[in-house]
């Protein structure tokens, strides 16, 4: 299997890699061919090496993808190394925070620039070889994308409109049979989210039924599920991986908590 993920030297997009990996080892009896995606150089190729003695063929492909050259050049890299590609998964990310009163046009369009355009660049350069493959587009958005957020102003419009993105390239790609998924974590501990050790966790935990947060793993089964043939028949689909934190939001607005624990 042939695949693409952006975002590939930490947090979800690393965590997405290996299982992949896994899964199409033991699927396929043999690694993974991929082409991994990130502005850092150093923990990519670290991560590549990792994959590597797993068993997986591994390339690595760095640049920034807010620069609209990058998603083609990265996808004719995957042409010319691979000779094709079955699923592209498009992680890559960016929180930046603010209000909409407080940020500055160029906090709010490279929020856009990052984290809503490349899907489309991405996959419209990938376009001819997902055909081919009948393959899947797997993007990464956000449970901002679903509800207003404080303090999240350009992150939450950019992740909602990734949404209706990949909505759209599902209606659009369906007939050429390209499957167009998202996943919505919730809190994840990732190094673009706030450190769960932090002074913060427990109110973080506190915000879904589990009282948990997320790790990468958690985000990644789900990825990979939605990008393997178990999700044959699913497209234009958005899968919430909150802990069910969307589930309370009416109590979280302050109308009791059933889920509280006992004292």
């Amino acid at each position: 299997m042939k695949i693409l993920i952006t975002g590939a030297a930490s947090g979800i997009g690393r965590a997405a890699a290996f299982r992949l990996q896994d899964d199409v080892a033991r699927r396929e009896g043999r690694g993974a061919e991929l082409m991994l995606v990130d502005i850092h150089a150093a923990p990519l190729e670290e991560v590549a090496g990792e994959l590597a003695a797993k068993g997986a063929t591994v390339r690595t492909f760095v640049g920034n993808l807010a620069d609209p050259a990058v998603p083609a050049a990265a996808v004719a890299a995957t042409e010319a190394t691979f000779g094709g590609l079955d699923a592209l998964i498009s992680n890559a990310g960016i929180i930046s925070r603010g209000t909409l009163l407080e940020i500055s046009l160029e906090e709010y369009e490279r929020a856009f620039a990052i984290n809503t355009r490349p899907t489309w660049l991405l996959s419209k350069a990938a376009y001819p070889m997902l055909a081919a493959a009948r393959g899947c587009l797997v993007a990464t958005a956000s449970i901002a994308a679903h509800e207003p957020t404080p303090t999240l102003g350009a992150y939450a419009p950019s992740k909602a409109a990734l949404i209706m993105l990949v909505k759209q390239l599902a209606c659009d790609w369906g007939p050429a049979g390209i499957r167009c998924n998202t996943v919505s974590p919730g809190s994840t501990q990732t190094a673009i989210s706030a450190n769960s050790s932090s002074p913060g966790q427990d109110r973080r935990e506190g915000r879904n039924p589990l009282r948990m947060i997320a790790q990468p793993e958690h985000q990644a089964a789900v990825i990979a599920f939605l990008a393997g043939p178990d999700a044959a028949f699913v497209t234009g689909a958005d899968f919430v991986c909150d802990g069910g934190a969307q589930t309370q939001l009416m109590t979280a607005s302050g109308m009791g908590n059933p889920w509280q624990r006992p004292d």
